[in-house]
């Protein structure tokens, strides 16, 4: 069998199983894609921010999980809103959000409404 026959055939059983070949092992993709978070995470602070607040960068450095950053997001707020004000870090924390789809177990995620009664 040549090369692009096995190629075609790898894409294929690629697109039928949802794996890609060659691609990362799960736990590779989800380490990456916490490091993604931690590092947006830092550069919404900035530098002036991570002066001002060496405690927040402290507790998203230390975070080894998902849940540990999604926790981080409150007093990532709070030095935003007190940095930008509170309507710039409510936009940020928005975008923030987004980024843990499939990340955390659904009932710690944001919700689009609130809950009635």
């Amino acid at each position: 069998m040549s090369w692009a026959v096995t190629n075609i055939f790898a894409e294929l059983y690629g697109r039928w199983t949802g794996l890609q070949p060659h691609s990362k092992p799960l736990a590779q993709r989800q380490s990456d894609r916490i490091e993604d978070i931690r590092l947006t995470m830092l550069d919404m602070l900035g530098p002036d921010g991570a002066k001002d607040f060496p405690g927040v960068v402290r507790r998203i450095h230390l975070s080894g999980d998902a849940q540990a950053l999604w926790y981080a997001r409150a007093e990532l707020m709070a030095a935003l809103a007190g940095l930008h004000g509170e309507q710039v870090a409510h936009t940020k924390m928005i975008s923030l959000s987004v980024l843990f789809d499939g990340m955390l177990p659904k009932g710690m995620m944001s919700r689009a409404t609130t809950l009635r009664m």
